[in-house]
């Protein structure tokens, strides 16, 4: 399959990254950090993969990274919005570009980039969108978190409406809304918590769905988390 996986420079991406190419998936991974994506083209030394630095909130989709996908997959078959940014700030400290970066970053990068692949995406492909917990409607909230769980649920949304926009071309669509999980970005927002699952065992769960869910479900968000709401 042609998977492309965004936030693949750490965390979940990053282990996403390397689950589909030893499992000998064509694989595109895209993120800011081009350093952490040579690493990762280091480390899997396969002409499987490819990665590509660039700014989901600020990048030119349509002139750059739309003609690298066609460069390197040619279609897409699987496309992981995984891309995430998490703020932790109390409700009035919270700033107007706070907002304008999580919502850029949590939402319109995965409306974008998928509005612009769109052609290439064949029948019966599957857009995964990792949402949180947070973006549950009923779950437990967390101060601090107000924009970061607002926009979580705002890709929510919009994954049910991409599974119907998409029906005529077979093309599926879900969301993961996942619960903690131990990342680099979760430990920059919450110093010494400890969630109870590692980055790479989250991963397989959503390498595995990415793969088979679409099979079973469309349009649905599914709560993966060890808590309950």
């Amino acid at each position: 399959m042609n998977v492309i996986i965004t936030g693949a420079s750490r965390g979940i991406g990053y282990e996403l990254a390397k689950k589909f190419v030893r499992d000998g998936h064509k694989t595109l991974a895209i993120a800011r950090n081009q350093e952490k994506l040579r690493q990762l083209e280091k480390e899997l030394k396969t002409e499987h993969f490819s990665s590509l630095g660039f700014d989901l909130s600020t990048g030119d989709y349509r002139n750059k990274l739309v003609p690298f996908v066609k460069q390197r997959l040619g279609t897409v078959d699987l496309l992981i919005n995984n891309a995430g940014l998490l703020i932790n700030k109390a409700f009035g400290e919270l700033t107007d570009d706070d907002f304008d970066q999580l919502f850029k970053v949590n939402v319109k990068s995965a409306f974008k980039l998928t509005r612009d692949l769109l052609p290439l995406i064949n029948a019966n492909a599957h857009i995964l969108n990792i949402s949180s917990m947070g973006g549950v409607q009923g779950s437990t909230k967390f101060p601090g978190l107000s924009l970061y769980s607002a926009s979580k649920a705002a890709l929510a949304v919009l994954t049910e409406c991409m599974s119907e926009e998409f029906k005529s071309r077979n093309i599926k669509a879900n969301a993961l809304a996942l619960g903690a999980v131990q990342t680099e970005m979760l430990s920059e927002a919450f110093p010494g918590y400890q969630a109870p699952l590692q980055a790479g065992e989250m991963a397989g769960f959503i390498m595995d769905f990415a793969l088979n869910g679409h099979r079973y479900f469309n349009g649905k968000i599914l709560p993966v988390s060890l808590s309950t709401p």
